[in-house]
């Protein structure tokens, strides 16, 4: 389903980073960058929710505003309960709407703050997105301390925080329309093929929205996936072809295989995941593009894998959701 709008903007947007994301092809973008995965915390966690805290101070301040002005905080991140984005709250101490839809929360949140923004009374939504290397890891899969040896097809979860102030008030880039994907199940179990498990949603939702938005891919400059990883965009690239009769030609480009340098990072096998992996890549290299119009109009397609250790340990196939948001400039 695709909703268009007339009156959404990004105001401002902040990104934070661990050390591998630094070392990264974007490093010198992040706005703040952690030389260690605790960040000067006890815990993973609570080095998660540090994060979310420092994002969230970063995009305030580089938008010039006060965190009274922000109407609504939506968070999301991949631990059970969305427990960083709640401890993150309750120090914030703004409204807060909770969501989740895996590494596919990034466009999930713009859904949603958008759509609150139909609302008179509210004028400033904040959207903020995490993922831990550590906290992921040891939910997931194994912690890392077991060191159990990785497939090549497995990604490497992005330790970072995003956030973005979406507003009414005009800005040069514009949220002009997004896509609510449909849950899609390819009977795939293997926990370590995200980019199998995820490219056939990412192909749906691609397909859908340029059927409903009456668009083709040449007419957008960039459509960027969130964490398909180089196997998963090979497979999305074939796929499109074949189901849909769709040639995604050059302007497809997924943040997992970007992210990180693979050749001096061999350690993140097959690129990089999480729901701060499509944030990290484009709230730096794109809006920057964007701002000096070297890009016009892009689709954001954040993917997620909608799994649980509960599941996985019942050996069910893993369902994944993708979501599409269209970024536009404006002059």
């Amino acid at each position: 389903m695709t909703i268009n709008f007339n009156n959404v903007y990004i105001k401002e947007v902040s990104t934070v980073a661990c050390k591998d994301e630094k070392e990264g092809n974007f490093g010198k973008l992040y706005d703040k960058t952690y030389d260690d995965y605790y960040a000067g915390c006890k815990t993973f966690e609570q080095a998660e929710i540090k994060m979310i805290n420092d994002a969230v101070d970063t995009v305030i301040k580089k938008a010039g505003t006060k965190l009274d002005n922000i109407d609504v905080i939506i968070g999301a991140d991949l631990l059970n309960q969305i427990t960083p984005s709640a401890y993150a709250s309750a120090q914030l101490n703004r409204p807060f709407l909770g969501v989740y839809n895996a590494c596919a929360s990034m466009c999930e949140e713009i859904i949603v703050g958008a759509s609150l923004l139909q609302n008179k009374s509210i004028s400033n939504v904040l959207c903020n997105v995490s993922s831990h290397n550590m906290t992921a890891e040891r939910q997931y899969r194994n912690p890392v301390e077991y060191g159990c040896p990785k497939p090549k097809r497995s990604t490497f979860t992005v330790t970072g925080s995003a956030a973005n102030i979406l507003t009414k008030e005009k800005t040069n880039i514009k949220v002009s329309s997004v896509s609510i994907g449909t849950t899609t199940d390819m009977g795939v179990t293997d926990i370590y093929d995200m980019g199998s498990v995820m490219a056939p949603s990412a192909a749906r939702t691609i397909y859908e929205h340029l059927k409903e938005t009456d668009t083709s891919v040449d007419d957008y400059d960039l459509i960027l996936t969130g964490d398909l990883g180089v196997y998963g965009k090979e497979i999305l690239s074939v796929y499109m072809g074949e189901a849909y009769d769709i040639d995604l030609k050059d302007k497809l480009e997924d943040s997992a295989c970007i992210i990180y340098d693979r050749k001096k990072q061999p350690h993140v096998k097959a690129g990089g995941s999480g729901p701060a992996c499509l944030p990290l890549v484009a709230y730096t290299d794109v809006i920057n593009r964007m701002k000096k119009g070297e890009l016009k109009k892009v689709l954001l397609v954040a993917t997620g894998a909608l799994m649980s250790p509960t599941m996985n340990n019942q050996k069910l196939s893993l369902p994944s959701i993708s979501h599409a948001v269209c970024l536009e400039v404006v002059r």
